[in-house]
């Protein structure tokens, strides 16, 4: 019996609520971007387009600290990536390609649960954990929380790209000799770079733009990037604060398109 297709596009209302939610979505993000050039010292009035605050970002009274911060966030960020990233890959190795074995459910669960609790709960949780074994707030706590929460974010799009690669490459270079390290490595491991590369870029800027989690484990006097803004937020919203966040949010918008393009070549591929 032929399936009867459904336009979605014809239902009353389709686009007013589409652009409505664009709208929500998309407009103050605008509006930061475009304020980021007010040449006014105040953001309340507009006294037409300037860059003199993304100078100022570099050169101004503040440039240190956020350098300071930009600098741990970039470091931190790239560490957590890594090492989640690479614990990703083995983990999608053990769950896809390990064959049926106990509790491999139960790991899955495990493996998706930070994607599914609340954010501030795992920032307190690791807080009260940090704190139960005496372990020093610092750089290295914020450092071992993103690696454990960037986890999930990178085994998903890895997962999804070894599911669609047939186990027969493998079988074919073991009939041919090779080892079973050797058939991961030449055969499967090259196979898999796009989704490595999309998991890696998507735990570096989710560990790029986390606050919660960060402002909660990081010690006295450490700075990101995120907690950083904040702090100078709270102080007043000031025209350079906008800058950075336009600046960041540029950086993120790449990431993710990197990211859009590699996965996108490689179902091409």
């Amino acid at each position: 019996m032929a399936t009867r297709s459904y336009d979605i596009k014809s239902y009353t209302g389709f686009l007013q609520i589409t652009l409505l939610c664009l709208f929500v979505l998309y407009a103050p993000l605008i509006v930061v971007a475009v304020y980021s050039l007010n040449a006014s010292d105040s953001i309340a009035v507009w006294e037409g387009f300037s860059l003199r605050w993304y100078a100022d970002v570099f050169t101004g009274a503040e440039s240190a600290k956020f350098k300071v911060a930009a600098r741990n966030s970039f470091i931190i960020a790239i560490i957590a990536a890594t090492v989640a990233t690479t614990i990703a890959t083995l983990a999608a190795t053990a769950m896809v390609r390990g064959g049926k074995f106990r509790l491999r459910a139960w790991s899955f669960g495990l493996i998706s649960l930070p994607l599914m609790v609340p954010e501030i709960v795992t920032a307190v949780a690791t807080l009260i954990f940090f704190n139960s074994i005496g372990f020093e707030r610092g750089l290295l706590t914020i450092l071992l929380a993103h690696i454990a929460f960037c986890i999930p974010f990178a085994y998903l799009p890895i997962s999804a790209r070894m599911q669609g690669i047939e186990d027969t490459y493998e079988q074919a270079a073991q009939d041919l000799y090779a080892t079973k390290r050797q058939a991961f490595t030449k055969i499967l491991l090259p196979l898999m770079l796009p989704g490595i590369i999309s998991g890696y870029l998507l735990a570096f800027i989710i560990s790029l733009d986390d606050f919660i989690i960060t402002n909660f484990v990081k010690g006295a006097g450490v700075e990101t990037l995120p907690t950083a803004i904040f702090g100078a937020v709270k102080q007043g919203i000031k025209p350079n604060i906008m800058a950075i966040s336009t600046m960041l949010l540029g950086f993120s918008i790449l990431m993710v398109l990197i990211s859009y393009l590699v996965s996108r070549t490689d179902k091409k591929s």
